[in-house]
């Protein structure tokens, strides 16, 4: 403490008595005019990454070091006086000035996981396509599709100009009001984990650099900033730690960006456990960390526990990582050996992701159109069907009289707020809307659900209605065969929903209009889990997420059964917030979120479904739960183990009448005990078939993780001898499903989850 409170005067005083940014920046620019260029050894492209690194790491001047671990704004921010560089691309997340006399290009950075971003402002916005909600995607449980979508967005950044994207976010929903539940992929470790690993992948498949965030348990928006994650290393380990890894060991990113919030007591950017000993001992990560954008708050502990680069300075308190870092060199407080470290990791991943050798240029051809059909293959394949009584969906062609009800139906469909939002091709369908700021502007992209449900039924009589006036809703719903009401629940950045209950008196719309038809389907367009207090009122319901640039058609082709629905839920729908490990939000008592509080997570790796049977309780809906437009059966389930693997063989067959895709999923259990929960998530596999078709399957249990317990004193991964249960069922709750028994041996993986030598 006495360290921290001496060596926190002396930033200041440097911070102070520094030279402007602006003629670090120059400086910089001055030492790039070299009148003779030097041989650049470090293109030769035969080498690799990290000899290239080395190589021009070894002419570097220090100011040119100094320059790589600096990060600007690329928007102009009159509320923090500051201007971008001219250099970067506008209302871009940032932006890293490049040594151009060494061949090393500057860092053009935008976000996020959902399409490339744009910050706003006045001016001629970029419009670019939107994926569907993180969550849709990993509702899907289609790891191909994820590759596909990552893929996409990877392309229109750099045909933007831009050659790292902040993409990538995988924290575990142990809060399910937490505002970016919708940028993730849900409560599971070893699906989120493989989910946003083949999103980073396909993004850097475009030879950019790709960020893993948020590092790490930045579980909820309430007081990020100021919050203490506590929570047990075993614990942390077996859960959100394990998203983590496993989506890094899958993606292979060039970044990891460090959170907000504080873990055990410490920032999560001056962690040196967590960044140093953990991501970069034990997980033998060889990229650079950066920055959230205001997540610093020292240079020295900072530097020394492993952060890497300061993104965006204008959001800290001081720019920690020019001048005062330069001066703490000087003075060894950070080793020199340590500012080499964190340049050279930089390097590594620009030469590792082909950014020196696939140099960007804004302006690039991007194929909308194209694009286009990617996200609504993306959202169709990621909606959930979780009621359809008396099979109300696919909705007949024949239906003379249907209503559209809520939700702006008429012209768009929601997305979600803060810094992955996408601003569309078009322009926004609504506008006016509040929060008109950060983290808004609240945005429906112009896909109009209306338009493409009277498409599909060109003799109907479509009508919409509003739903702010309740009498005419129920009294276009009591003149309609059937009724679409479209409720939504908007959720962003540096906020979470106080309450599971739909916003702005939805709740009470659906009532009243299921009173009066009760053939009435809900479509959802939310964040993440809703309460649903009318749900035995209405014959169907469908979660469409935040469904992305062509949701509306999206949805109009769900509806109508042009698409069987096959999403399954990644996560649990509590029914009731008393069933939540906190039913109140931590942090609500300091409505400014300025004072410190912990968030004790007791439940450990109890993560969502696990918690909800280890505490036996009914959640809404259950993880994996998901209906389609006909049924399937499992048969025939036999497990062998081979060296320790276990391999999983059944059979599935489409009883039903119409073509469809299931999600056989696979739970394993010790048959004495012992774990957090009694049972985890081991493998799945999605499946097509036709009407009375059959089809033998064959999953192998990859992930030897999840049969064993870590253990922190030795960092290794014990799998217990005995027998296991291998669990073949349609959802977490799936009371008849199938299971077999499996013996293994007693065996210890290594941290990485490799047999230990």
């Amino acid at each position: 403490m006495l360290f921290r409170k001496t060596f926190g005067l002396l930033y200041v005083v440097v911070a102070l008595a520094a030279l402007p940014l602006a003629a670090l920046a120059e400086k910089a620019k001055v030492s790039n005019r070299a009148s003779t260029p030097a041989p650049q050894p470090w293109k030769n492209r035969v080498l690799s990454a990290d000899q290239r690194a080395d190589l021009v790491l070894k002419e570097m001047t220090q100011d040119e070091k100094l320059t790589l671990v600096f990060g600007y704004f690329g928007t102009d921010a009159p509320h923090l006086n500051s201007k971008r560089p001219k250099e970067s691309l506008d209302f871009s997340a940032g932006y890293i000035y490049g040594i151009p006399r060494l061949g090393i290009p500057a860092q053009f950075q935008t976000d996020a996981g959902l399409g490339v971003a744009c910050q706003g402002g006045a001016g001629n916005l970029r419009e670019r396509t939107g994926l569907p909600s993180g969550l849709n995607t990993a509702a899907s449980w289609d790891l191909e599709l994820a590759y596909k979508s990552g893929a996409m967005i990877g392309s229109e950044a750099r045909a933007s100009g831009f050659n790292i994207m902040l993409a990538g976010g995988v924290n575990l929903m142990r809060e399910p009001r937490n505002g970016r539940n919708f940028e993730y992929a849900g409560e599971d470790p070893l699906l989120a984990g493989h989910i946003v690993g083949q999103q980073i992948k396909g993004v850097q498949s475009n030879n950019i650099i790709s960020t893993l965030k948020h590092f790490a348990l930045n579980d909820q928006d309430q007081g990020r900033m100021v919050f203490n994650a506590v929570i047990d290393d075993a614990a942390v380990r077996m859960s959100d730690l394990l998203a983590l890894q496993i989506a890094g060991e899958v993606g292979d990113p060039g970044s990891v960006m460090c959170a907000y919030n504080r873990v055990n007591g410490l920032y999560a950017c001056e962690h040196k456990e967590l960044l140093t000993g953990l991501l970069k001992g034990d997980w033998g990560f060889k990229g650079y960390v950066m920055s959230d954008w205001g997540a610093v708050h020292s240079t020295i502990p900072a530097a020394n526990s492993g952060l890497d680069q300061q993104s965006a300075h204008t959001f800290d308190k001081s720019p920690y990582f020019s001048w005062a870092l330069k001066e703490a060199v000087n003075q060894d407080w950070v080793p020199q050996a340590r500012l080499d470290d964190m340049v050279r990791r930089i390097l590594w991943a620009m030469f590792d992701k082909g950014l020196f050798d696939n140099p960007v240029a804004e302006g690039g051809a991007i194929d909308f159109a194209a694009n286009a059909k990617v996200t609504q293959m993306g959202s169709e394949q990621g909606m959930v069907l979780l009621k359809n009584s008396k099979n109300i969906l696919p909705l007949s062609k024949s239906l003379k009289k249907i209503a559209v009800i809520g939700s702006h139906a008429d012209v768009g469909v929601l997305s979600g707020g803060g810094s992955s939002k996408v601003y569309p091709i078009g322009g926004m369908a609504v506008k006016g809307l509040q929060p008109e700021y950060w983290p808004g502007p609240v945005i429906y992209f112009p896909s109009s659900p209306l338009k493409a449900i009277r498409a599909q039924s060109p003799d109907a009589e479509v009508t919409y209605n509003h739903g702010v006036d309740v009498k005419a809703a129920v009294k276009l719903a009591k003149e309609s065969d059937v009724v679409l009401v479209f409720v939504n629940q908007w959720l962003g950045e540096d906020f979470d929903a106080q309450t599971l209950s739909l916003p702005d008196n939805q709740d009470a719309l659906v009532a009243a209009v299921a009173k009066a038809n009760p053939r009435t389907v809900v479509v959802l367009e939310n964040g993440g889990p809703v309460l649903m207090p009318w749900l035995d009122k209405v014959s169907g319901v469908l979660e469409a997420w935040y469904p992305g640039t062509s949701g509306g058609e999206a949805i109009a082709r769900v509806l109508f059964g042009e698409v069987n629905p096959s999403g399954h839920l990644p996560a649990t729908f509590p029914a009731s917030e008393k069933q939540l490990p906190r039913p109140i939000l931590d942090g609500t008592t300091d409505p400014k979120n300025t004072d410190k509080f912990d968030v004790n997570y007791f439940e450990g790796a109890a993560v969502g479904y696990k918690w909800y049977e280890l505490k036996n309780l009914k959640p809404l809906f259950p993880f994996g739960f998901g209906l389609s437009y006909t049924e399937f059966s499992y048969s025939n389930l036999t497990s062998t183990v081979k060296d320790g693997t276990v391999q999983v063989n059944f059979t599935i067959t489409n009883t039903g009448s119409v073509k469809g895709k299931d999600v056989a999923q696979i739970y394993v259990s010790p048959a004495k005990g012992g774990w957090e929960a009694p049972k985890r998530l081991a493998g799945w596999a999605k499946v097509e078939l036709n009407p009375g078709e059959a089809k033998s399957v064959s999953v192998t249990l990859q992930e030897p993780r999840v049969f064993g317990m870590y253990q922190s004193a030795s960092k290794t991964w014990s799998i217990s001898e005995g027998d296991y249960h291998i669990i073949l069922a349609q959802d977490s709750a799936d009371k008849n499903a199938s299971r077999v028994t499996v013996q293994l041996k007693a065996s210890t993986l290594n941290v990485a989850g490799k047999p230990q030598k």
